[in-house]
């Protein structure tokens, strides 16, 4: 199974369109030891050319697919072509869904989310862009692998959806649900990507809290792509850009007490790698400290085009 992190960072990539924070100003000026990153998005293959599927699609969609050979029409295809067989939202965030208002060209592909999210879907009259002659939404169950199939059949991989604490996207944050933020299973989901070989992934970009069920479920994977949205809870307002903690916005902080660090040191996983990074966090400085907390507890820092083979 091949990986590909087509983007690395949090919403709004980084940097940031109007972030003039310290890690902003030194990605636009070229500073070597903070790279530019779009926003959160996977690519996975089975490696036997049975095409690629795509765990949400970023605004950053077409800039990502430009950046991928493998992810663009071989030069023998058809005129209108793609190896991108199938796409799997994870929740209904606006940087995770985005990207489908730029697939709109009446290219078959399967879409596959919980109901819950499909539900945002069809209700946003934008997405009827998404010609259903042509692009199949899918509901999945959780907990119930289901095989990844694009319209000429079978990817060679293996999902399963599962719920992980989060919180509803931030734009139905209205009534009850701007203060209930478990209020559905189905709002924010993990994955589980698995190849004929049995190995398999867990792709995590947002969570809020490591409960005993996702730790006993991670336990058996080869790799985890895990939320390293902020580095610490109050980042953000320690940065002075914003009030929102990290736990508040639906992510775990990596280095507080029990954050990702501390909640997963003891997962029986081989490779860790943070994605979904936000501006503020300073693990984006490859010199800074916190950078070296990470890497030094056996952790990666995803970056943009970053290949993960199992």
């Amino acid at each position: 199974m091949r990986l590909k992190i087509l983007g690395s960072a949090a919403g709004g990539g980084f940097p940031q369109w109007n972030c003039n924070y310290r890690l902003s100003r030194a990605a636009r000026a070229g500073d070597g030891g903070v790279q530019p990153r779009l926003q959160s998005s996977l690519a996975a293959s089975a490696g036997d050319d049975r095409g690629w599927v795509l765990f949400n699609a970023s605004p950053d969609i077409r800039q990502q697919i430009s950046d991928t050979p493998e992810l663009q029409p071989a030069a023998d295809a058809p005129l209108r072509s793609t190896p991108i067989r199938a796409v799997v939202l994870t929740n209904a965030d606006v940087d995770h869904l985005a990207g489908l208002l730029s697939l709109r060209e009446r290219q078959a592909f399967h879409l596959y989310a919980t109901a819950r999210v499909l539900d945002v879907l069809a209700e946003n009259p934008i997405f009827r862009v998404l010609d259903p002659a042509y692009v199949r939404r899918l509901p999945v169950t959780l907990d119930r692998p289901f095989a990844v199939e694009g319209p000429d059949g079978a990817t060679g991989l293996t999902a399963e959806l599962f719920a992980v604490p989060g919180k509803v996207a931030l734009f139905l944050e209205t009534g009850a649900a701007a203060a209930d933020f478990e209020a559905d299973p189905e709002d924010t989901v993990g994955v589980r990507i698995t190849d004929a070989g049995g190995r398999s992934a867990f792709y995590v970009p947002g969570c809020a809290r490591v409960d005993p069920a996702l730790l006993h479920r991670i336990e058996d994977g080869d790799a985890l792509l895990f939320d390293g949205t902020v580095f610490t809870d109050r980042e953000m307002a320690e940065a002075g850009v914003g009030e929102k903690t990290g736990r508040r916005m639906g992510h775990l902080p990596i280095a507080d007490e029990d954050g990702s660090l501390q909640a997963l040191a003891s997962a029986g996983i081989a490779r860790r790698v943070f994605v979904h990074i936000n501006n503020t966090n300073p693990i984006l400085d490859q010199r800074s400290p916190e950078r070296r907390v990470v890497e030094e507890a056996g952790w990666e820092v995803a970056f943009d085009g970053m290949e993960i083979a199992l």
